[in-house]
């Protein structure tokens, strides 16, 4: 791996941060990751729609995986190692997000909606030409929750890469008082990953088109998590 996408996979300088700052960052890139992987660990998983990801690599592209933020604690861990980068906010946050991400194995690319768009945008397009795959939170980094953005989109117009929507949903789970209703699994829970089909976006699609592209990945999405919901329901 040439030496410019290996640095999305290292930790960034903390120097511009105070030291109480930098100790904050390091205490929760470290409680993070070590809860992610304990309670990861215990799951037991099944996969559905494995075959949309194999189409994807039968026709030699690379996926933009993409799903809802409220479900990043088993995305993480599930995706773990997989020559994958994500799109981590410019903020106190995103820093011990990108390090957490970056045990993970995952490349942290730095930016958002509201800061940084265009940069990570263009630096997504270069790594997936380099053969990254790339993972969206899709409604994130600060919703509205369960309303997808277009950044996707773009990205695989640009890189004639399609979007590849999933969801998981756990048998038991809490749910944290954030903006996303963040889910924590409950140790030893069941948890259905479900990947949808691929959606791909031509190359020269207009404005319109790509307001449609993200139409049909939030109906996916939806979908998805409705599906989620019946297998829940089923198996108590």
């Amino acid at each position: 791996m040439e030496e410019k996408i290996q640095q999305v996979f290292k930790h960034a300088d903390l120097s511009e941060y105070s030291l109480k700052q930098r100790l904050l960052i390091r205490l929760a890139d470290w409680t993070f990751f070590l809860l992610i992987k304990s309670i990861g660990k215990t799951v037991k998983f099944e996969v559905a729609g494995a075959e949309n990801l194999e189409s994807i690599e039968k026709a030699e592209k690379l996926p933009i995986f993409c799903f809802w933020h409220d479900r990043i604690f088993l995305s993480v861990y599930f995706l773990r190692n997989r020559r994958l980068a994500a799109i981590t906010s410019q903020s106190f946050d995103g820093e011990y997000i990108a390090r957490f991400l970056q045990r993970f194995g995952y490349g942290a690319v730095r930016g958002s909606s509201t800061r940084g768009g265009v940069g990570a945008l263009i630096e997504m397009i270069r790594l997936m030409k380099k053969g990254l795959a790339m993972a969206f939170a899709i409604d994130g980094p600060k919703g509205p929750r369960y309303i997808a953005k277009a950044g996707a989109c773009l990205l695989a117009k640009k890189t004639g890469n399609p979007l590849l929507p999933f969801s998981i949903e756990t048998s038991k789970f809490w749910t944290i008082n954030s903006w996303d209703k963040l889910q924590i699994p409950v140790p030893f829970s069941r948890v259905r990953f479900c990947y949808g089909a691929p959606i791909y976006v031509a190359k020269d699609a207009s404005d319109e088109e790509i307001g449609k592209k993200r139409d049909e990945l939030q109906t996916k999405l939806d979908e998805l998590v409705e599906l989620g919901k019946q297998w829940r329901e089923s198996i108590k």
